[in-house]
């Protein structure tokens, strides 16, 4: 007879299991920095100093993890509905192109506080316009969304670099840009809060962007756990047959679910457009929409889960920075390996060890322990 599994606790599935996977990433990444000959143990503390040991680096580890915040919420929408949103990347680049006809427009006439509101839903609108079309070829004919969210990736980025070689680039530039915006669109940086705590920065590109994030976080949350449509959405995502007979409209939470994760996906221009580079450049996005993914997996599709996932990912991009600077040894190209791992272990290999760790619950469960008595006492 089988080991029976034990339902886990709250704080083992959403704490105890991202720990262990994120564990193993690291020891196996331990081994990869030993292979090159350096001191994997000194390599962990460059690493974390490098996030954050100082007030610059924990400016830029949040700039980072903003960026993903975003994408990670994203991702998870779509998947408490089910559909496996890899269109994330592309639903940001064609949400810079909302941000940028904004601020191009009125950067000269508005103040900032006017025009991040107007950016913010031009991001949303054009994103979810751009998940709308993977939407609805999955509810109307059947198409799947992995493959046209992949391929809408590359159409938006032949999109973007066609506006930026042509239309949107300033006459007698050379470089595949729109102009830099004016004062009127460069966001506010939030760099006091850090040097409220005594921290020096010298200078980080962490903005106002940081706390949208975590508000939509938090609308994230109230979207899936406390309203009719997050309820829909779940049920349809757990069982789609179960959906179909309680009425609930197949393609209507279908397009809605994509619509919201492309406006989320959107929304994350903004970090890099309007606070840190301001203007629209090529590859402004620079993979954050498949970064976005393994936060999500990460973070258990929790907006909570999320917001840590992130902060890690934003750890690993600015600690990694400073690694490959004080070991040469390890190369950028290791570094991305380290995060390669880390999404291997918390995304594709996530179930590994929970089998296990079930089992352990349920030996130890009110229910296994009585069964073993009753099964003595029949012995």
């Amino acid at each position: 007879m089988s080991t029976p599994y034990a339902k886990l606790p709250a704080w083992a599935d959403y704490g105890l299991i991202p720990l262990i996977n994120l564990s193993v990433a690291f020891i196996v990444a331990g081994f990869v920095v030993m292979l090159v000959g350096e001191n994997p143990f000194r390599a962990a503390v460059i690493l974390v100093e490098g996030a954050f040991g100082k007030g610059t680096g924990i400016a830029f580890t949040l700039f980072y993890a903003t960026t993903f915040i975003f994408t990670g919420l994203s991702v998870a929408v779509a998947a408490h509905c089910s559909l496996f949103n890899i269109g994330t990347e592309g639903q940001a680049y064609i949400g810079g192109l909302g941000i940028a006809l904004v601020c191009l427009s009125f950067d000269s006439v508005l103040p900032w506080w006017v025009i991040f509101p107007m950016a913010i839903v031009a991001a949303a609108v054009f994103g979810a316009l751009w998940g709308f079309i993977p939407a609805y070829l999955q509810a109307k004919r059947g198409s799947h969304i992995v493959i046209t969210t992949i391929m809408f990736n590359f159409i938006a980025a032949s999109v973007m670099v066609y506006l930026l070689v042509g239309a949107l680039k300033p006459a007698g530039s050379q470089a595949p840009q729109t102009r830099n915006f004016l004062a009127g669109a460069e966001l506010p940086k939030l760099n006091w809060i850090i040097e409220l705590f005594g921290a020096k920065i010298r200078s980080a590109p962490l903005n106002i962007c940081f706390l949208l994030a975590l508000v939509m976080a938090f609308l994230v949350w109230l979207l899936i756990w406390r309203t009719k449509l997050g309820y829909e959405m779940r049920t349809y995502g757990h069982s789609p047959k179960a959906a179909r007979y309680a009425g609930i409209s197949e393609t209507r939470i279908i397009i809605t679910a994509m619509m919201l994760s492309g406006a989320l996906a959107g929304m994350m221009a903004l970090n890099p457009v309007m606070g840190d580079q301001h203007n629209v450049a090529i590859d402004f996005v620079s993979g954050a929409g498949y970064v976005g993914i393994a936060v999500a997996l990460m973070g258990r599709l929790h907006p909570v889960g999320i917001v840590l996932a992130a902060i890690l990912f934003g750890m690993l991009y600015q600690g990694g920075a400073e690694l490959a600077f004080e070991m040469p040894a390890i190369s950028r190209d290791m570094i991305v390996i380290i995060q390669g791992l880390v999404i291997l272990f918390a995304g594709a290999l996530e179930h590994m060890f929970r089998p296990y760790i079930q089992a352990l619950f349920a030996s130890f469960s009110p229910k296994a322990v009585g069964l073993e008595a009753v099964k003595g006492k029949g012995a």
